[in-house]
């Protein structure tokens, strides 16, 4: 199972929400490439990183914090947030960012989510943020009638092999995932599942990856300190395959 640090950004700052509230927005660091280095240097080969500004207004706001981070360093950047175009998606690819996320787009734009994985691949993930199992989408302010399980079907049937899924009510809580949802999310569909939302210590680490999950995103148990990043890693690489 791999590990994604996470560097959400707005406003060009990291900060981290409780379940998906800008009101909460708290910074975390300092700086976003020192912070991406510091990830590096512990040794993560990802980093998880949001555009929070571009999620709540659909498009792309803080593109040059990102692209910072993808130069200057050996990172592969994953990447979310106000990406709702094909333009965005090869601008991001073309300056060096290895995966884009879509979320909004797969629930309104689904062609646009077949054209990016026939252009791109693996290197297109989708983002499934569900609230009580339900679908939200535009920065979480748009729930719909959507179940996540169905959205995701759709979405292994149009090509996708990679799903981060988020349960948006444990998103910075440090409570722990959603076990249950994500165990029914990984049976449903055969793509690749990645959890964001609620880690807090290496135990929800130890159960991610004894469910064979693909990987763990990690935001405020790090800044905060109830997870070791290195610990984290050094566990999931003992134990691959």
């Amino acid at each position: 199972m791999i590990i994604l640090p996470a560097i959400d950004i707005k406003d060009g700052q990291c900060v981290r929400l409780t379940k998906g509230d800008f009101a909460t927005a708290e910074k975390v660091a300092e700086d976003p490439l020192e912070t991406a280095l510091f990830f590096q240097q512990t040794g993560a080969e990802w980093v998880h990183m949001v555009d929070l500004d571009g999620a709540k207004e659909g498009s792309p706001r803080n593109s040059g914090v990102f692209l910072h981070v993808a130069r200057n360093t050996r990172l592969k950047v994953e990447l979310g947030g106000g990406i709702r175009t094909l333009e965005n998606i090869d601008f991001y690819m073309e300056q060096g960012v290895s995966r884009v996320i879509l979320g909004s787009a797969a629930i309104s734009d689904p062609e646009l989510v077949k054209a990016a994985v026939k252009k791109y691949g693996e290197r297109v993930a989708v983002g499934i943020d569900a609230r009580n199992g339900m679908v939200s989408g535009g920065g979480w302010l748009n729930d719909s009638d959507i179940y996540y399980l169905e959205l995701a079907k759709r979405m292994e049937d149009i090509g996708v092999r990679c799903i981060i899924f988020t349960d948006i009510s444990k998103d910075g809580t440090l409570s722990g995932p959603n076990l249950e949802q994500l165990g029914k999310l990984n049976e449903a569909v055969s793509c690749d599942i990645i959890a964001s939302g609620g880690i807090h210590t290496m135990k929800d680490i130890v159960d991610l990856k004894e469910m064979g999950l693909y990987g763990a995103i990690c935001g405020k148990s790090i800044y905060k300190g109830t997870l070791s990043l290195s610990e984290a890693l050094a566990y999931c690489r003992e134990r691959v395959g």
